[in-house]
């Protein structure tokens, strides 16, 4: 009867999105999620490889679901006891790009959340960015987009509408560079210009101060120009790498078929 209050009293609920999965021993499943209410938890989902049933579809990448768990403290491997699915995201899965993108979102929030720290902006952002790429026109833009949320949320925000040095607000010159270690433009007047600079055209960096603002459901009209993919692009991976020390696995993997035009 005590284990049984316990338990009762350790058991939580809340919305869940898939980010990663790992098969351990023989029949189980450890399972990384972000959370509305938890922030990013790890859990093992027992005997979910013999039995399908038990957790259909929903212990899958990037899977929306809402999850019932416990566990002993707020720092421990949670037992997942059910998942009931909400949007198993069906465009996606059966659109290669579309899963490539998908996969560089979760990965993202993945390395951005902090484990067990609620932070429901992130989740939210997940989710939404998920949805709009199950829509019908999905561009590059939307992955940008996202980069540059994330990076807000989690106070990594980059400085576009001014120069780092001056403090002057963008739109006196037609080129800035983005210094990749201050996270911020300088303009001509304030160089000089680093190798670690990245040059970036006014066009550009208003189109990405729109896209952080714009209501996500518009996303999906706003197109970044040639030029302007290339340059955000290069932008905000360098940027993020910077941060994060790394290069994204899904990320190389979307250039890479990009590249090769599969």
């Amino acid at each position: 009867a005590i284990s049984e209050m316990i338990q009762a009293r350790t058991r939580q609920q809340t919305e869940a999105i898939v980010l990663r999965i790992l098969d351990y021993g023989e029949s189980d499943r450890i399972v990384t999620f972000s959370t509305a209410d938890f922030g990013k938890i790890r859990g093992i989902a027992k005997g979910a490889r013999r039995s399908r049933k038990r957790f259909t579809n929903a212990l899958e990448p990037f899977c929306h679901s809402r999850m019932m768990f416990s566990r002993k403290s707020p720092d421990s491997l949670a037992l997942i006891e059910e998942c009931d699915v909400l949007c198993h995201f069906p465009s996606i899965r059966a659109d290669l790009e579309k899963t490539l993108v998908a996969s560089c979102l979760i990965e993202l929030t993945d390395h951005f959340t902090p484990e067990d720290k609620r932070n429901e902006p992130s989740f939210v952002l997940l989710r939404e960015f998920l949805r709009l790429l199950e829509g019908p026109v999905v561009t590059d833009a939307v992955l940008r987009f996202f980069e540059i949320r994330l990076l807000r949320i989690s106070g990594y925000d980059p400085i576009l509408d001014r120069c780092l040095c001056c403090k002057k607000p963008i739109g006196n010159e037609r080129t800035y560079h983005f210094d990749i270690p201050k996270g911020g433009l300088t303009c001509n007047l304030c160089g000089p210009v680093t190798r670690d600079a990245v040059p970036v055209s006014l066009g550009t960096i208003r189109t990405l101060l729109l896209g952080r603002k714009m209501e996500t459901n518009r996303l999906g009209s706003l197109l970044l120009s040639g030029q302007s993919a290339d340059e955000s692009s290069l932008l905000l991976a360098r940027f993020i790498r910077h941060i994060l020390g790394r290069e994204l696995n899904s990320v190389h993997v979307l250039n890479e078929i990009r590249r090769l035009k599969i």
